[in-house]
């Protein structure tokens, strides 16, 4: 068994190759957009209450038409959804790049933007997220899933150094303007997908979300695996406490902040890099239970730690166990929901990986204000790990999951 990224199904699979360097070339442009915004408002207003209503703006459309996206992606051609998407998504970016080279409409025009393209995203994503299961099955599905968190970790983690450089080069037009070119070689990728994969029977509509909605809770390892992921996102989130825990104990110098978050990339992009530690495993749900743990419990050190090189230490390994549970995550998730139904499910796990943690960061500022940061992240993280425990005696079937060998169901290259 190898330790390091499974990169077969790269060798193996032209169109997910084509699908995975399309995705990990736009996903580097969205977070070059995503920081020109921030800078953009900042930059024009001065005002943190201006900067958080940027994160609003993103988040309400993203929740409301991942539920809308929802109920088309199992009824309609997932293909040509995801492409209207992404040229929509084009314009939004070269739009915001007008805006930002001009100042024409100002911050408001530009919320509005983002609001858009975050929304376009959302409606795309249930039937983006389906591609992936969609070309491979069993290891291969799960190797996928991991390349797909590795280009994620790398444009997190790579993203807002290049956005830096560039709004500092040249401004924030051209971050937005590169985040609509990156989108060109998305469209390659979902072009080339096969034709006429499984949708489901019957309309779109409120009826077919709340089925979506019935198969994941029926489910007990998909309820379960959503569970799991939701008590370590709401309970023991601590990207809120960053500043606090910055100001109280080191100091409050910048350059020591940008190092928590930086170190969580790391170790994710570490994880990432030896995936095969993970998607080799025969019961994924397992894995998903113990890095669940492993992720609060590092959390609640992180809480009680005064020593830098020991708190950066315990946010990599956080950040690592965060890859190997979202990789398991989707694993189970996918492997267990038939073709018609993943639209549906595959956006409920969309807004349990979105709102997740900013409900949990909600949390820890409020019991942080309440209390203390070390009261909350300690705290939370010993919650987190209890609920994980509690859902691993409750769900023996998550715990039982094995990844078989399933036919995918689009196009894919044979397995030697």
């Amino acid at each position: 068994m190898s330790a390091v990224v499974d990169l077969r199904p790269l060798r193996e699979n032209p169109v997910f190759r084509r699908l995975w360097l399309g995705t990990t070339a736009s996903g580097f442009g969205g977070q070059l957009g995503a920081f020109a915004v921030t800078f953009y408002v900042w930059d024009r207003t001065h005002n943190p209450a201006m900067v958080g209503l940027a994160g609003l703006v993103t988040a309400v459309p993203l929740i409301v038409l991942a539920l809308a996206g929802s109920a088309f992606a199992d009824h309609v051609d997932r293909r040509r959804l995801a492409l209207g998407c992404a040229w929509g998504q084009i314009a939004v970016s070269a739009a915001m790049a007008g805006v930002a080279a001009t100042d024409a409409g100002g911050v408001p025009l530009m919320l509005v933007l983002a609001g858009a393209g975050s929304g376009l995203a959302a409606l795309g994503g249930p039937a983006r997220h389906t591609f992936i299961p969609a070309l491979l099955a069993g290891e291969r599905l799960a190797a996928g899933l991991a390349l797909n968190h590795l280009s994620f970790q790398l444009s997190l983690l790579l993203g807002p150094v290049a956005a830096g450089l560039v709004t500092a080069g040249w401004g924030t037009a051209w971050c937005f303007a590169l985040d609509a070119a990156t989108f060109g070689f998305a469209l390659i990728g979902i072009a080339g997908l096969p034709r006429g994969l499984p949708v489901a029977q019957g309309r779109p509509g409120a009826a077919a979300v709340a089925d979506g909605f019935r198969f994941a809770a029926r489910t007990p390892e998909v309820r379960g695996a959503f569970l799991a992921d939701l008590a370590a996102t709401m309970l023991a989130m601590p990207f809120a406490l960053f500043p606090v825990i910055n100001e109280e104990r080191f100091g409050g110098r910048p350059e020591v902040l940008g190092l928590f978050s930086a170190a969580v990339a790391v170790g994710g992009v570490l994880a990432s890099v030896l995936s095969g530690l993970a998607t080799h495993r025969r019961h994924p749900g397992t894995v998903l239970l113990a890095c669940g743990t492993v992720w609060s419990l590092a959390l609640a050190l992180v809480g009680l730690s005064g020593h830098l090189p020991v708190v950066l230490l315990l946010l990599a390994v956080a950040g690592a166990a965060d890859t190997w549970a979202v990789v398991s995550r989707g694993t189970v998730v996918q492997t267990s929901t038939p073709p018609g139904y993943r639209g549906r499910v595959s956006s409920l796990e969309h807004i349990v990986g979105s709102a997740g943690p900013q409900l949990g960061n909600l949390r820890a500022g409020l019991v942080a204000a309440t209390s203390s940061s070390a009261a909350s992240l300690a705290g939370g993280g010993l919650l987190a790990a209890a609920a994980i425990g509690l859902i691993a005696v409750t769900t023996p079937a998550l715990r039982r999951f094995t990844v078989t060998g399933q036919v995918a169901d689009g196009v894919r290259a044979p397995v030697p």
